[in-house]
């Protein structure tokens, strides 16, 4: 094209090629969508299914203590594929599962109540619907199993190979947009006695998973949630009502949540006596831990993923905290040498993933990618030889340990090699 020819004939002109090209993209997309089956484009249609090509999926883990399934596959859980995620909300269909060997319940929510009793002046039950007629807050919030990162007993093995992918290692981490009522006001709404120090909350699943909470919770943020990402609670995240403990151990976050007991003490129920009580190198149980400390990952190169050719690439990757929102990421190339500050996407939202990005060039040689996060509180992501300091060991012992090392916020880092292969590099 000439560029000296009036504008407006060049306007013309390549208007004309671009109606000939909508007119061809028109008619591929008439062909192609002739060749969808009926029965998936009334699927598309009434649930929005996403493209088949599209293969980002939730896998299981081998870590079942309790072995009740057959499916190997769902054994312990389901992890996110946080390699594939973009943004900081997880889908409701990728969001991770541990339920403990068994199958989410079906529950007609017709029929569902929540009792709240105890140590309260008005012992109240509630319907769906009785609760969906009070007022509701919406919230972005993570939940997190205390095992995720783990590198000990539970499969903690798998998460430190070399060939582990971002879901192994930090799969039992999700984000969603929560809906419902403050539990404050139910609680307001039956009148907490004198000496209430503690709820128990129920879940309606076959095992009836109890967890103890400190009251003092009840009254800051925790929500009994109807809705997640603005729909339903899904089945296999407690549908259609799950406590919502923000920032705590996933293990309080009770799914298909149906009562609360006021108490003046822990219940001591199967899950706090014999599965999340942390074992300590004196020999000593930890009971009742529960918020989660500072915790970024890389996602992007990560494990498992292959840089084609030097030049530049986006590193990108999430951070959260149970102790607050996210105020600083920091991004090292060459395994904790340099840092330089990424840059946090919007919203950073209080106890919720936060996507964070930053630009690098690859020059074609080694590379060693880490992030640490620090919170509001001034809390900073630590380094594993840090963990192991405070644990008053080294980091032989996570190498070897099977225990469950719990709680585990270490600073992850990824290797790049000349190949452009992405590894775990944990240790």
């Amino acid at each position: 094209m000439n560029p000296k020819e009036p504008g407006r004939r060049r306007f013309l002109k390549s208007g004309a090629a671009l109606a000939g090209l909508a007119v061809g993209t028109a008619a591929t997309a008439k062909t192609a969508a002739a060749d969808v089956p009926e029965e998936r484009i009334d699927a598309l249609h009434k649930h929005g299914e996403r493209s088949h090509y599209v293969d980002s999926i939730r896998r299981g883990s081998i870590n079942n203590p309790e072995r009740r399934l057959p499916d190997e596959a769902k054994n312990f859980g389901l992890a996110t594929p946080l390699q594939d995620s973009t943004g900081m909300i997880t889908p409701a269909s990728l969001h991770y599962i541990v339920s403990h060997g068994y199958e989410p319940p079906d529950i007609d929510p017709k029929e569902h109540r929540l009792l709240i009793h105890g140590m309260v002046d008005r012992p109240l039950v509630f319907s769906l619907e009785d609760l969906q007629r009070l007022p509701s807050v919406s919230r972005f919030y993570f939940i997190e199993c205390h095992g995720n990162s783990t590198t000990g007993g539970l499969g903690g093995a798998a998460r430190i190979s070399p060939d582990a992918t971002v879901q192994d290692t930090h799969g039992f981490t999700s984000c969603s947009h929560w809906t419902g009522v403050p539990l404050s006001l139910l609680l307001k709404e039956a009148g907490v006695k004198k000496g209430a120090t503690w709820i128990t909350a129920e879940g309606a699943d076959a095992n009836r998973h109890s967890k103890s909470i400190p009251i003092a919770k009840a009254w800051d943020d925790a929500l009994v949630a109807y809705a997640q990402n603005g729909e339903p609670v899904r089945p296999e995240q407690g549908y259609p009502l799950r406590l919502v403990t923000p920032g705590w151990q996933g293990i309080n976050n009770v799914k298909w949540l149906r009562r609360i007991e006021l108490v003046d003490e822990p219940y001591m129920a199967m899950m706090e006596i014999s599965r999340y009580p942390r074992l300590a190198l004196d020999g000593k149980s930890r009971w009742f831990e529960f918020e989660m400390g500072p915790k970024s990952v890389i996602t992007r190169p990560s494990g498992g993923q292959h840089l084609p050719t030097p030049g530049f690439y986006e590193i990108s990757g999430l951070a959260w905290s149970g102790g607050g929102a996210i105020r600083r990421v920091e991004i090292s190339t060459d395994g904790g040498a340099n840092w330089k500050d990424a840059e946090l996407q919007i919203p950073v939202a209080n106890k919720a993933h936060t996507r964070f990005t930053a630009g690098w060039n690859w020059n074609g040689g080694e590379a060693m990618l880490q992030s640490r996060c620090t919170d509001d509180q001034g809390m900073v992501q630590p380094t594993m030889a840090e963990v192991a300091k405070l644990w008053g060991t080294d980091l032989d012992y996570f190498r070897k340990t099977t225990l469950i090392v719990s709680d585990l916020n270490a600073i992850q880092p990824w290797k790049v090699n000349r190949d452009g292969s992405v590894k775990n590099a944990i240790f």
